[in-house]
């Protein structure tokens, strides 16, 4: 086990995937900081989940932790890193944000351009020494609920960095929510991550994978 065990994590925004995260990483043991604008909701979840789960508002959040995870929808993040810009200097932020809205028939639309992705658009803005992983958004949030800790073989999330010296750190974040971790590459690959790429559950994929299958993949 790595000293990235040492690092403290935040939820922020806690609908249904914020809240599968939080359950899936106290299974895994790992302690959780949880936020959102709703703060009775942190609560809530928090009691649910037990003493692994310690409900915050978002200021003293972010201020505990290392690593941030963005739960909240895309189009609230760019106003989420303005707004606390000062407070996430040099911390890890990881996204799992799809750029999609429902269209008129019961599905989804991209609402950016076809070949920009949601996480080299985040990463633009990130604060001051920010570090930003696209991770934990490759699965709806069923799969990733009945996929955590699955055995034998661990079914894979993956993720993409820029920077090599938060992989560790990530990894280890996705193998407690119950997954074996892959990275792909660089922020450049982060559209393969998203809604309808050729690596998301919605996508080319189609489903979970184990760690064999995923690598045929790549």
């Amino acid at each position: 086990m790595s000293n990235n065990t040492e690092l403290n994590v935040a939820i922020i925004g806690l609908g249904n995937i914020g809240h599968i995260l939080a359950t899936n990483l106290t299974k895994g043991n790992r302690s959780v900081i949880l936020a959102d604008r709703n703060e009775v909701k942190a609560r809530q979840i928090a009691q649910e989940l037990g003493e692994l789960a310690q409900p915050s508002t978002i200021p003293t959040a972010i201020d505990q932790a290392d690593i941030i995870i963005l739960a909240i929808w895309f189009n609230a993040i760019q106003e989420f890193l303005q707004q606390y810009a000062t407070e996430l200097a040099g911390k890890i932020i990881v996204d799992p944000s799809n750029p999609i809205a429902p269209d008129e028939k019961g599905g989804f639309v991209k609402i950016i351009d076809e070949a920009q992705s949601a996480g080299q658009l985040n990463a633009s803005l990130l604060p001051r020494d920010a570090k930003l992983a696209k991770a934990l958004g490759t699965l709806g949030a069923a799969s990733l609920a009945s996929a955590s800790g699955q055995t034998p073989d661990p079914a894979v999330l993956f993720y993409a960095t820029d920077d090599r010296s938060i992989d560790a750190a990530i990894d280890e974040l996705l193998v407690d929510a119950g997954f074996a971790p892959l990275r792909v590459g660089g922020l450049d690959q982060s559209i393969r991550l998203e809604v309808f790429g050729d690596l998301h559950e919605f996508g080319a994929l189609g489903k979970t994978v184990t760690l064999s299958e995923a690598q045929e993949k790549l």
